[in-house]
C-alpha cells in the first residue's frame, strides 16, 4: 500500500511516501515545501506541487492533526465530522490546525476516493486520570471551554514507546516507561502499563520543561506582572513566553544546546541555560518516578535526546539506579503515521470486501 504522509505548518508542508504493508516498511520519496505564504501562495498550492513530484497511485493519506481536544483517543478515518471537530479545537492551535484542514480538504478534493486519516499529537495522551488532566481552577472554566491538560507530541511519545516495548521484549500493556522528547520543543510522558498517566505540556505546548525558546512552567502571576512593568498586552506576553524565553532567554545567545554546550565552559548564562535545562527534566522524571513506581526504562529522543550525550549524562547523574534502563530511540512520528493509516485503510478496504 503505498501512503503519503502530509505534516502541516504555519508556513510549510513536510511529506514523506511510504510503501507499507505487513512485512516492509520502506520510503520511497520525501520533502518539504516551505515558505508558504510568501513564494508559495497558499497550502492547496504547496499540495500541487507535492503531488505533482508524485507518479504513483496514491493509497492512502494520513494527516498529523495538531489538536484533537479530549474527543479523539486514537486515529481515525476522516469525515465531515471529524473536520468539523478539527475546526472547533482550532482556537486552541491556530498555528496548525487550520493550516492543517485547509491542506486535508484539498487533498480530499484532488484525491477523491482516496481514504484520508487524521493522526493527533493529543490523542495518546487522553488516557490521562481527570485528577493529573484537570487545573485548580473553577470547574465551571473546564465544562464551558474545555481547559485541561491535554498534553503534545503524543505521536513521539507512542512510536517511542512501542518501540522501546519491541527491544525490551515486553507486551505494550505491561510497560511503564519515561519518555523524553527532547529537542526545540520538549515534553515527557510517564506510561504506565502502556497507557499514559500524565505528560508535561498541558492546555498549550507552552507548560513544562524549560524548552528553546519557550519558558515552560511559570507563576501566572508574573504575566499580569510583566503586562504592568513593561507595557505589554497579553498576547504581547505569550509572544515573549513562546518565542523569547527558555534556553535563549536565559542565555542570551542562542536557543540550540549545541551552541550552549560550546560556549558553556566560557559563558557563565550559557552554563546556566543548560543547568536550568537539565533541572527541570531532572525534576520532571523524579516526579513521574514517584507517580509510575517501578520504571522498565527512560527513553531519550528527540534533536537533543538522541545526539546530546552530555545532556543525557547530566540528566541521569544521581538520579536512578544501575538496574534502570536508559535507552535513545530515534522517533519517527511520520512512520507511526503511515502505520496507523495503513492499518485504518486496510479495515476500511477488508468491511467493503465483505459487504461485496
Amino acid at each position: 500500500m503505498i501512503i503519503l504522509v502530509l505534516n502541516s505548518g504555519s508556513s510549510s508542508i513536510k511529506y514523506q511516501l511510504f510503501d507499507i504493508d505487513r512485512k516492509k516498511e520502506k520510503v520511497i520519496d520525501k520533502g518539504k515545501v516551505d515558505r508558504i505564504g510568501d513564494i508559495v501562495p497558499t497550502h492547496k498550492k504547496a499540495l500541487k506541487i507535492i503531488l505533482g513530484k508524485i507518479s504513483t497511485k496514491i493509497d492512502a493519506v494520513g494527516h498529523r492533526v495538531v489538536h484533537g481536544g479530549a474527543k479523539f483517543t486514537e486515529s481515525v478515518l476522516i469525515d465531515s465530522k471529524v473536520i468539523k471537530a478539527v475546526e472547533e479545537f482550532s482556537e486552541l492551535a491556530p498555528l496548525h490546525n487550520p493550516p492543517g484542514l485547509m491542506t486535508i480538504k484539498e487533498a480530499m478534493r484532488i484525491l477523491k476516493g482516496v481514504p484520508q486519516v487524521a493522526v493527533f499529537d493529543t490523542a495518546f495522551h487522553q488516557t490521562m486520570p481527570e485528577y493529573a488532566y484537570l487545573y485548580a481552577i473553577p470547574y465551571r472554566l473546564y465544562l464551558r471551554y474545555g481547559i485541561r491538560r491535554y498534553g503534545f507530541h503524543g505521536t513521539s511519545h507512542r512510536f517511542v514507546a512501542q518501540e522501546a516495548a519491541k527491544l525490551l521484549k515486553k507486551s505494550f500493556g505491561s510497560i511503564s516507561l519515561i519518555t523524553c522528547h527532547l529537542g526545540n520543543g520538549c515534553s515527557i510522558t510517564a506510561i504506565k502499563k502502556g497507557k499514559v498517566v500524565d505528560t508535561s505540556m498541558g492546555f498549550t505546548p507552552l507548560e513544562g520543561l524549560v524548552m528553546g525558546t519557550r519558558s515552560g512552567d511559570i507563576d501566572p502571576a508574573i504575566i499580569p506582572y510583566i503586562m504592568e512593568k513593561e507595557g505589554l498586552k497579553a498576547d504581547e506576553v505569550l509572544e515573549l513566553l513562546n518565542k523569547e524565553s527558555g534556553l535563549l532567554g536565559i542565555s542570551g545567545i542562542s536557543n540550540d544546546v549545541r551552541d550552549l554546550i560550546r560556549k558553556k565552559n566560557k559563558n557563565s548564562r550559557a552554563r546556566l541555560a543548560l543547568n536550568i535545562f537539565v533541572y527541570r527534566v531532572k525534576k520532571y522524571i523524579s516526579a513521574y518516578i514517584g507517580i509510575i513506581g517501578k520504571v522498565d526504562a527512560i527513553i531519550f529522543t528527540g534533536g537533543i535526546g538522541e545526539n546530546q550525550p552530555w545532556v543525557r549524562e547530566e540528566i541521569c547523574r544521581d538520579l536512578i539506579d544501575s538496574k534502570t534502563k536508559i535507552l535513545v530511540i530515534p522517533t519517527n512520528e511520520e512512520l507511526m503515521i503511515a502505520r496507523d493509516t495503513y492499518l485504518i485503510s486496510r479495515r476500511l478496504t477488508e468491511r467493503k470486501r465483505r459487504k461485496s
